[in-house]
């Protein structure tokens, strides 16, 4: 194995409570997380120099089944709306990313561009979009919509929606504000570039009433992992958080993904692939396996059934055995990617039901680690020098005593062996990613009405 010479990408997944789905119910997790709880989460992942914060995001509370709701934190109930509350951190945190997940399902490519181009304003220069379809049909139910957009029609939109941000976000030059005020100039109408998007789901003529930021505009970022979203990202995404579990699982994936990229003028370069890691930390590995533990026995068996069901798909599986083996089901319209995982785990493994939720309600189908600083810096380094991922996306069991852990004992050990940074490279997300600036449009000139100089508005 040799090792690379570019450092590992480090990513601070921030859920409240904790990423475990009995976290809530530890004595030492967040509760009812107010803007000061979050403020010291960033703190903590910006001292310890994370490239990034990462925020999830949902469009319903899931009571399809009220009573397991009911036990769990995890039900898309969060405390604040993702863009929102990156707004606030930013004017408390100086070099660390800021990326939050908005769905391409259910909004307009114009109002999305508008407020992450205004989040990577405020930042200067430290926003990302990480982009996701809404397979929830309860989602659409809160956007007027009865029908659930099929799998397909997801992914085709999700490329559209896509294309039309990323015009948008280009529709001024960086340096288009040349404000000659002696010459009664405020813009340079040849840096300006109207889009004119006529599609097949959306139109929207443009430009964005929005400048651009330090670093063009925000990172792009990307969380599917079936074919249409391999695609998807490898046309467009600078960064994928992924979901493999085994390092053969995780090489093929790196592999295929970054494969595609030529097709579109791309080099492999210009897209970082960040799986999600769940660590439990412990200096001695008794210490971490009874960390594990004591989450994993507060998991209450019909949380752990309504986890599963929910990662199948929408497939119930509360009428089979616990004890018995995970049911064959048929395709369904969720979440083809992790479907996929955990039918390969539960048959790989030969777990039953209860095995399977006992696995999953942790990471969520991620990859889980148990074990010391050394033991955790050692499968990260072999994931990163394997080509099996750039950087990892860190899911903290518990907060904020999981992202503590992390980040006084494992990435002191990194920063040890040279693998991560132990100080910024620069101010935006871009430069400390190693993500190129993305330039620009293509020269074009800018409508008459606008070229005339006979406008004084």
């Amino acid at each position: 194995m040799t090792k690379r010479k570019d450092q590992i990408k480090l990513g601070a997944f921030l859920l409240y409570t904790g990423h475990h789905v009995a976290a809530w119910r530890h004595q030492d997790s967040m509760q009812n997380t107010e803007l000061e709880d979050y403020i010291e989460l960033a703190r903590i992942a910006e001292a310890a120099k994370f490239d990034a914060i990462f925020l999830a995001d949902g469009l319903e509370v899931r009571l399809e089944n009220l009573d397991a709701a009911s036990r769990k934190a995890h039900t898309g109930l969060l405390p604040f709306e993702p863009i929102t509350l990156l707004s606030a951190l930013a004017a408390t945190t100086t070099n660390i990313g800021l990326i939050a997940t908005a769905s391409a399902s259910f909004t307009e490519p114009f109002n999305l561009a508008r407020q992450f181009a205004s989040l990577d304003r405020l930042s200067k220069g430290r926003a990302g979009w990480n982009l996701v379809t809404s397979p929830d049909p309860g989602a659409g139910l809160n956007f007027g919509r009865e029908n659930q957009i099929a799998h397909r029609d997801r992914y085709a939109m999700a490329e559209e929606f896509a294309d039309v941000v990323l015009g948008l976000w280009n529709s001024w030059e960086d340096d288009a504000f040349i404000r000659d005020r002696e010459n009664g100039r405020y813009f340079d109408p040849g840096k300006l570039h109207v889009l004119n998007h006529q599609g097949r789901y959306f139109q929207v003529k443009g430009p964005l009433n929005v400048p651009r930021s330090p670093q063009g505009h925000p990172v792009l970022v990307q969380a599917g992992a079936s074919d249409p979203g391999r695609e998807l990202a490898a046309r467009t995404a600078e960064v994928v958080f992924a979901a493999q579990i085994t390092l053969e699982e995780a090489t093929t994936y790196y592999a295929d993904v970054k494969s595609r990229m030529p097709t579109y003028g791309r080099s492999p370069d210009d897209l970082k692939i960040m799986p999600g890691i769940f660590p439990v930390v412990g200096r001695s590995e008794a210490e971490a396996q009874d960390k594990f533990e004591a989450l994993q026995e507060k998991i209450h068996p019909e949380v752990g059934v309504d986890t599963l069901s929910r990662f199948s798909g929408g497939f119930d599986v509360s009428g089979h055995p616990l004890d018995g083996p995970f049911p064959d089901f048929p395709e369904t319209n969720g979440t083809k990617s992790r479907q996929r995982l955990v039918v390969d785990l539960a048959r790989r493994e030969n777990l039953t039901i209860r095995q399977l939720y006992l696995r999953i309600a942790g990471a969520r189908g991620h990859w889980q680690v148990v074990g010391t600083p050394e033991h955790i810096a050692d499968v990260l380094e072999e994931r990163f020098d394997n080509y099996g991922a750039d950087g990892f996306n860190v899911m903290p069991p518990i907060m904020p005593g999981g992202l503590r852990d992390f980040a006084e004992l494992v990435i002191p050990e990194l920063q040890r062996r040279g693998r991560f940074r132990t100080d910024y490279e620069g101010r935006t997300l871009r430069e400390n990613l190693g993500l190129k600036h993305p330039g620009g449009p293509p020269k074009a000139e800018a409508p008459a009405s606008i070229r005339s100089e006979s406008l004084t508005g």
